[in-house]
């Protein structure tokens, strides 16, 4: 199938009373195709510039910078419309102020398309392509969707991005259901909403930082706390948080606190975000000792495997391998390396593998621990 030339006209709605009108049509079960358009250059939280609807041949643009959206899309959580959506986490965060729980149903076709061996992170334009047919353009990838008027070129591509969801939906879930996959799926799409849609930052930041492993206890705990001051003041400011803190200097003033309020300002000089009000608060964040209950709280950053953890750990990726192999998924969407070495290292059972993976995974994972 070629490319739609011109593309389907698409409503544009730049009233509340006219969104919750276009919503309402919705029957019981609809398949509703959805996407955003987003910036997230100067901001901590994603800024929703476009939104864009398409269901049974029908298509809007939906234009938040004319109205509050407020409450109109709480339908979606509610009833049976199945929300389709590609790659749906940084779209999921973005609606989150008018979504919390995300959509009640949703079919993310980037999940479904590696459930049916076609590679884990497949792009929407490819998917297109291989199963519609038809080449989108993307002279649009970096466009201004914060600008208005937008041009004709943003709204024909922003109105493809929802096209051929429907299309690619039905093709989906038909090879979902022959492989007996529509459940994992389905699960999947539960913990992508749960993930991508957080009331709360992350309470224990640290384990990101593998580099802070081998540090003592108490310095691990002096980084969380700096983490967590980062993420809620840079919440609080609606900054990105590297323009408050950058990581190499979080770990630099963990590890070797500034004694003067003079040097940090010396040491934080470039930071863009850090004014003087945030310097001071962050030097005095510094100046209590980490008591017993700080460190108790945090937990420890798992180590690189060495050793018989080491050894264990290229087991369980033969043994993810072999089985991904034989369920015919990419290794990676069984379990990802990284969990595996949570695991290895920990011996907890992660949480990234609670549901269908638990089921095939646990017995072979846990008896590879090393003793």
């Amino acid at each position: 199938m070629p490319l739609l030339s011109p593309p389907p006209q698409a409503d544009w709605i730049a009233q509340h009373s006219a969104l919750e009108q276009w919503l309402a049509a919705l029957s019981s079960g609809a398949v509703l195709g959805l996407d955003t358009e987003f910036m997230r250059r100067n901001t901590f939280y994603p800024q929703l510039a476009l939104l864009q609807l398409g269901v049974n041949g029908r298509y809007a643009l939906v234009d938040p910078l004319a109205f509050d959206i407020g409450t109109a899309l709480q339908p979606l959580e509610s009833t049976s419309v199945i929300t389709l959506m590609h790659s749906a986490s940084e779209d999921l965060e973005t609606l989150s102020p008018w979504l919390p729980e995300g959509p009640r149903v949703l079919f993310d076709t980037q999940i479904a398309a590696a459930f049916v061996g076609m590679g884990l992170g497949i792009s929407y334009r490819a998917l297109v392509a291989e199963l519609v047919g038809a080449e989108l353009d993307k002279g649009e990838t970096r466009s201004d969707w914060l600008q208005r008027p937008l041009t004709a070129s943003q709204r024909d591509y922003a109105t493809l991005d929802v096209v051929y969801l429907e299309s690619i939906h039905q093709q989906l879930a038909a090879r979902l259901a022959q492989r007996d996959r529509s459940t994992w799926h389905a699960e999947d799409c539960e913990r992508l909403k749960r993930k991508s849609c957080p009331r709360e930052g992350d309470p224990q930041p640290q384990l990101a930082y593998r580099a802070a492993a081998e540090w003592p206890r108490e310095q691990q705990a002096l980084l969380r706390r700096i983490l967590l001051w980062r993420d809620a003041t840079a919440r609080q400011l609606d900054k990105p948080r590297p323009w408050l803190l950058e990581d190499a200097l979080a770990l630099s003033i963990a590890q070797h606190p500034p004694k003067r309020l003079g040097d940090l300002e010396q040491r934080s000089a470039g930071q863009r975000a850090l004014r003087s009000a945030q310097r001071v608060e962050l030097f005095e964040l510094l100046q209590p000792a980490v008591s017993a209950e700080e460190i108790a709280h945090t937990n420890p950053i798992p180590p690189v495997p060495q050793g018989k953890a080491k050894q264990a750990l290229s087991e369980m990726k033969q043994y993810v391998d072999s089985c991904a192999a034989q369920l015919d998924l990419p290794p990676g969407l069984l379990c990802s390396r990284r969990v595996m070495e949570e695991f290895v290292v920990t011996a907890q059972w992660p949480d990234a593998l609670e549901g269908w993976r638990r089921e095939v995974l646990f017995d072979r994972l846990t008896a590879l621990l090393p003793g």
